[in-house]
């Protein structure tokens, strides 16, 4: 176990936590941010255009609202393993290309939304672009565009006096239950840690990439309860606040 003590949180706060959300899907606008709202927790949001484009005023509002808006790439380019159907790869891609499909996002939601993103999601987690010898990470484009981004599916939380701010761990959020979410939060209250919660749909009746309303709902009276000492807040600001912490170190 991490020894805590070794990175303060303000506060006296024990653990931080980031809940993001994937895709610009229409039910985290249907279901998630009246939740998110009405418990004043502020989220990220990692976007598509196609999502935005479909409910641009939308998009707009949660922008106003004080939620972040990251960069998710345009094409979303995963392996080519992954079952559904795609022309585009990593294993094929470049570094030239990613970087020209991460820049095009940016562009894309500045001209919508009027913010420049500040923090990358790795579409499906994966940070790799070509194959065998000639396979790369593409980690240090985002380090150069961005002060943080979010990988899926990890392991371990993130150690705020250590973690690769550009390859933090993302726990995944979707299909879990409050009881099983609030134990993973305690453990990372335990090592002092910083838990990444990734999300894609909101109350949708479907077997895979859901978070029920119900667990949403609990999971943000959990984190807002100041005798739990959670600080639950995005990305960018716990990432600013780490990086001004360990510039004074």
């Amino acid at each position: 176990m991490r020894d805590p003590s070794r990175f303060a949180w303000p506060d006296g706060i024990r653990a931080a936590v980031t809940l993001t959300f994937d895709d610009a899907r229409e039910s985290q606008l249907i279901h998630g941010i009246p939740i998110l709202d009405r418990h004043d927790v502020k989220a990220t949001f990692y976007v598509s255009l196609t999502g935005v484009d479909q409910r641009l005023d939308d998009w707009r509002r949660v922008v106003g609202g004080g939620h972040e808006i990251g960069n998710h790439s345009i094409n979303h380019v995963c392996s080519g393993n992954f079952c559904w159907p795609s022309t585009l790869t990593l294993e094929d891609y470049s570094l030239e290309r990613m970087e020209e499909d991460i820049l095009a996002a940016q562009k894309g939601i500045e001209d919508r939304l009027g913010v420049s993103p500040r923090t990358f999601a790795y579409p499906c987690g994966q940070s790799f672009v070509g194959r065998g010898e000639q396979c790369r990470s593409y980690t240090p484009i985002v380090a150069r565009h961005f002060i943080a981004g979010r990988r899926f599916r990890e392991e371990t939380f993130n150690d705020p006096s250590f973690c690769d701010l550009a390859r933090l761990a993302g726990t995944e959020g979707d299909g879990l239950s409050f009881d099983q979410l609030r134990t993973i939060i305690h453990q990372a209250a335990d090592e002092g840690a910083w838990i990444v919660l990734a999300i894609h749909d909101v109350g949708l009746d479907q077997p895979h990439q859901v978070m029920s309303t119900d667990t949403l709902e609990q999971l943000c009276t959990h984190c807002k309860d100041p005798t739990n000492a959670i600080w639950i807040d995005t990305t960018e600001h716990i990432a600013d606040f780490i990086n001004r912490t360990r510039s004074q170190s």
